[in-house]
C-alpha cells in the first residue's frame, strides 16, 4: 500500500484517454502525533460556542423523561473529548440534575481510545466514543466472560470534523457513476478473502473469490473512454476510526483491502493549523478522474461528487442530505457509542440507567439541538436504545 502521495494535475484540456496522474511528494508540515494532537486541540477550541446546525427538527414523537425512582451517587464518565469540547454535556447535567438533584458526575474526557480500558479497569461507568475494536472486545470478554452494553445514545454529525460525522464516497464530477451498493464498494475497496470477523467471532461464510474484485470502471457498468480504465482507491489511515467502521460494515471485518489503497493522514500545516487528510483526499480525487475515496462530506469541492448507496444492489439507493443523516436512513451515518458494564440478565445500575433515559428523551435531544454540532436521533432509534436499557 502507498501512504498519500499529492497528485499533481496539468492545466489544460485532454481527453480522459490522456490523462494521467503522477505520484508527488507529501504535503508539506509537521507528522509527529504529539504535534498533531496539539493542532487538533487548538482547532477544537476554536469551534466550541458554534452552532453548525441552527436548523429546528420536529422532536415531538420523542419520549419526555419521566423519572423513575430517586437516585443518588457518583456517575463516572471516560472517553470521547468531543462530546464534552462543546456545551452538550454541560447542557445535559443541568438538565437531568432538574430530575436527580442527588447525582454527581466524575467527568475525564480525553479519547475514545481511553473508553474500553475504562471500564475493563473499573474507573468508569459509561466508556463514551467510537465502535469497540477487536483487542478492546476481547480484553472486555477476557476479564468479565460477557460483552458491554452497547447504546447509541447520541447520532452522529451531518459534516462537522471531530464529532462522528456522516462519511460519503467521493468521486471526480466527470464520473458518470452516481451510485454503488455495499457490494459493489467491497468489490472496489475490498479483496478476496476467506472470512471476517463479527466482534471477536469469525465468520467463513464471508469468504469471497477474487472473482468480486471490481479494478476498472468498465466492471461498474461504464462504457467507451472509461470500460478500462483502473480505479484508484482512497481513504483515511487504516488507523482512523472511519477507515475501522468501512472494514467492519463493508468488508466484513476482513481487514483485505485493494491491494493499490492510498491512505491519508491528518499532519501539522507550516502555519501551525491542522492539516486534514480527508480534505486532501477529496481534493486529489477532483485532480483524478478515475478515483474513488470515502472521506467527509463537508471537504466536496466542484470537481467532486459525493454518491447515493444502497445496502442491496436493488436498493432504495440513498443520497448523503442532511435529512437521510439525521433519520439514519443513508448508510454511513455516524454514531456516538456508550458502553457499560452490564452483565447478561441484571439490571442497569439505576443512576446510570436513568441518566441514559435522559439523554435518549424529548428533554435530551433538545440539548444535541441547542448545542448545534450533532444531529438529534429519530424517534424509532429513540426506541430501539430505550428497549436495550430493560
Amino acid at each position: 500500500m502507498r501512504f498519500r502521495p499529492l497528485l499533481l494535475w496539468v492545466g489544460v484540456s485532454l481527453p480522459l484517454s490522456a490523462l494521467t496522474v503522477a505520484p508527488g511528494p507529501v504535503p508539506e508540515g509537521q507528522r509527529d502525533a504529539l504535534e498533531v494532537q496539539k493542532a487538533r486541540s487548538a482547532r477544537g477550541a476554536t469551534q466550541r460556542d458554534q452552532q453548525f446546525y441552527a436548523r429546528s427538527w420536529d422532536l415531538s414523537a420523542l419520549p419526555e423523561y419521566v423519572p423513575g425512582p430517586k437516585v443518588s451517587g457518583v456517575i463516572r464518565l471516560r472517553g470521547n473529548d468531543a462530546i464534552n469540547r462543546g456545551h452538550l454535556f454541560r447542557y445535559l447535567l443541568e438538565g437531568f440534575k432538574q430530575f436527580q438533584p442527588d447525582v454527581t458526575f466524575d467527568i475525564d474526557l480525553k479519547s475514545s481510545a481511553v473508553a474500553i480500558p475504562s471500564l475493563v479497569t473499573g474507573v468508569a461507568d459509561i466508556g463514551i466514543g467510537r465502535h469497540i475494536l477487536f483487542m478492546e472486545l476481547l480484553g472486555f470478554q477476557r476479564t468479565f466472560n460477557h460483552d458491554p452494553l452497547e447504546l447509541v445514545p447520541l447520532n452522529g454529525a451531518y459534516d462537522t470534523l471531530g464529532w462522528n460525522p456522516a462519511w460519503v464516497v467521493v468521486v471526480n464530477k466527470k464520473n458518470p457513476i452516481s451510485r454503488l451498493s455495499l457490494r459493489q464498494l467491497d468489490g472496489i475497496f475490498g479483496a478476496e478473502r476467506n472470512g471476517g470477523w463479527v466482534g471477536t467471532t469469525w465468520h467463513a461464510e464471508f469468504a469471497r473469490g477474487p472473482e468480486g474484485n471490481i479494478r476498472t470502471w468498465g466492471q461498474l457498468g461504464l462504457t467507451g473512454e472509461w470500460a478500462d480504465k483502473p480505479i484508484r482507491v482512497r481513504i483515511m489511515s487504516l488507523q482512523y476510526d472511519p477507515t475501522h467502521t468501512f472494514c467492519r460494515l463493508v468488508l466484513k471485518g476482513s481487514d483485505k483491502w485493494n491491494e493499490t489503497l492510498t491512505q491519508y493522514s491528518q499532519y501539522v500545516r507550516p502555519d501551525g493549523k491542522l492539516g486534514i487528510g480527508a480534505q486532501d483526499l477529496v481534493e486529489d480525487t477532483g485532480r483524478d478522474p478515475y478515483s474513488i475515496g470515502v472521506s467527509n462530506i463537508a471537504y466536496l469541492t466542484p470537481d467532486t461528487k459525493a454518491l447515493a448507496l444502497a445496502v442491496d444492489d436493488d436498493g432504495p439507493y440513498v443520497e448523503p442530505t442532511i435529512e437521510n443523516i439525521q433519520s439514519r436512513t443513508y448508510f454511513f451515518h455516524g454514531n456516538n457509542y456508550f458502553y457499560v458494564n452490564r452483565k447478561p440478565g441484571q439490571p442497569v445500575d439505576p443512576k446510570v440507567k436513568e441518566f441514559l433515559r435522559y439523554i435518549l428523551s424529548r428533554q435530551g435531544q433538545e440539548a444535541v439541538v441547542r448545542d448545534g454540532k450533532l444531529l438529534p436521533l429519530p424517534a424509532d432509534a429513540v426506541r430501539e436504545q430505550l428497549k436495550k436499557l430493560e
